[in-house]
């Protein structure tokens, strides 16, 4: 097979010193594919003055970015492409990235939550294929995708539901491109800990100790914070702490937003004992993950594929999260799916687990395996079954 580059958006970081998303999946990726009998060569295209460390799992390809996009270069371009012109600020943008592509070997690229790209690579011998992690067409008329994608060799969605979606704004020729790829965990990086599973219920020396439950995630109104300290104060009990892991960046020192300052009232309200963690650097997430007895993920929006829910179930964890989105894919039957933005629901479901060990015994063995099932080795073989074909 050609050699696989990845572009990343401009400015994004391929460190372990951020939890960004695509330079997860790209390093979970990159890493399977070493290990795989028949090794494929991953590169990753990044800006040069972007964080170090960088993850050693892939080549990296150096440009200069340009001048980041202002919001009248986003509105003009919305207008350009509902007018059936070019995206012409966004593909500026995207130039420097095109060009440190396009005079390499052909290649296979994988333009993650870039739908510029196939189009300017159109006239390269190198095969494109646009991996959405999100929804990217939601700006696109179907008439706008049509030129864009084109020439477009897959399209790579993260979930069933974000397939579907992108199939909703696509012509039938460039829909029946799409195929679903879901995101992997490293269950080696992510494992239980000594005391197993989560189930632990006493403190050293046999006193007994409050079950911790956690959120892991940006503290932002989307992905539902206060929808689990809403259910704390609905539960009022003293036998749970609640712990919110997090900051609305990737900075721990950045100054709270003001949704930060909402959940720190609400937590004053919920009866219960609830501590704040600020962001948290990718290497000391395992061992954090391991000191928390069950996992939430409360998203209140059509999250496409949360890597933090693999990440809580490969720690052995039982997770309750929202049915909404990619989260069904995620956790699938070994998790407790309850509706979005539902205090009363994910209190229920809470409460089931904190009054049932044998339940979250059960619950944590089952996100272990699942996530087994479902790791970057099982995410690299769909991906290059689908690179294959082309």
């Amino acid at each position: 097979m050609r050699t696989v580059i990845h572009t990343i958006t401009p400015g994004d970081h391929f460190s372990p010193r951020t939890g960004s998303a695509i330079p997860t999946v790209v390093h979970g990726l990159a890493t399977a594919a070493s290990r795989d009998a028949d090794p494929v060569r991953h590169a990753v295209v990044l800006d040069g003055s972007t964080m170090q460390p960088r993850y050693s799992s892939a080549e990296a390809i150096e440009y200069v970015r340009a001048a980041w996009l202002t919001r009248n270069d986003r509105i003009l371009d919305l207008a350009r492409g509902r007018l059936g012109g070019a995206r012409t600020a966004t593909e500026r943008f995207y130039a420097p990235v095109a060009d440190a592509i396009r005079g390499r070997a052909p290649s296979i690229v994988l333009a993650h939550n870039a739908p510029v790209l196939p189009r300017m690579l159109r006239d390269t011998p190198h095969r494109v294929v646009l991996y959405a992690h999100n929804d990217v067409l939601r700006s696109y008329s179907r008439t706008e995708a049509r030129r864009a994608l084109d020439g477009v060799a897959a399209i790579v969605a993260v979930s069933t539901s974000l397939a579907e979606q992108l199939r909703d704004s696509l012509p039938s020729s460039i829909a029946e491109r799409v195929r679903i790829v879901g995101n992997g965990v490293d269950c080696q990086q992510f494992s239980p800990g000594d005391a197993g599973h989560g189930t632990a219920t006493q403190r050293a020396g046999g006193e007994p100790r409050r079950l911790r439950v956690a959120f892991v995630g940006r503290v932002i109104p989307e992905k539902g914070a206060d929808v689990l300290l809403r259910s704390a104060a609905l539960l009022a009990r003293d036998d749970i702490e609640y712990l919110v892991v997090g900051s609305h960046g990737f900075a721990r020192e950045a100054e709270l937003s003001a949704y930060e300052r909402e959940l720190r009232r609400l937590a004053g309200e919920s009866g219960g004992v609830v501590r704040f963690e600020p962001f948290v650097d990718r290497p000391a997430l395992p061992e954090l993950l391991r000191s928390f007895d069950v996992f939430v993920v409360p998203s209140r929006w059509a999250d496409p594929c949360p890597l933090t829910a693999g990440e809580g179930m490969a720690t052995g964890l039982p997770v309750v999260a929202s049915r909404v989105g990619g989260l069904p894919d995620v956790v699938g039957d070994a998790g407790i799916l309850v509706p979005p933005d539902d205090p009363e629901a994910l209190a229920g479901a809470l409460a089931t687990l904190a009054d049932d060990p044998a339940e979250r015994a059960r619950r944590a063995a089952a996100s272990r395996q699942h996530a087994l099932d479902h790791d970057w080795d099982w995410a690299w073989r769909n991906l290059r079954t689908v690179l294959e074909e082309l």
